[in-house]
């Protein structure tokens, strides 16, 4: 899903973030929250979180966690 939005970024990269303009990152944030129906915040786009892909799995599976607890 996410390469195919993204085609020029190396998703395979040891620090995706390095790979990411900000128009990279709005796209994935959005893609996310569509995808998964979760609501990220501005705050959530950090190197930390988009660091790799395992980073970014790992974000969604916060976000849902916390969406089940409201």
């Amino acid at each position: 899903m996410l390469e195919e939005a993204l085609p020029l970024v190396d998703f395979d990269s040891d620090f995706l973030f390095s790979e990411l303009d900000s128009l990279g990152v709005t796209t994935i944030m959005m893609m996310l929250a569509d995808e998964f129906d979760i609501r990220l915040e501005s705050a959530d786009a950090t190197p930390r979180n988009l660091k790799s892909i395992d980073s970014i799995v790992a974000l969604v599976e916060r976000k849902l966690t916390e969406q089940k607890s409201l």
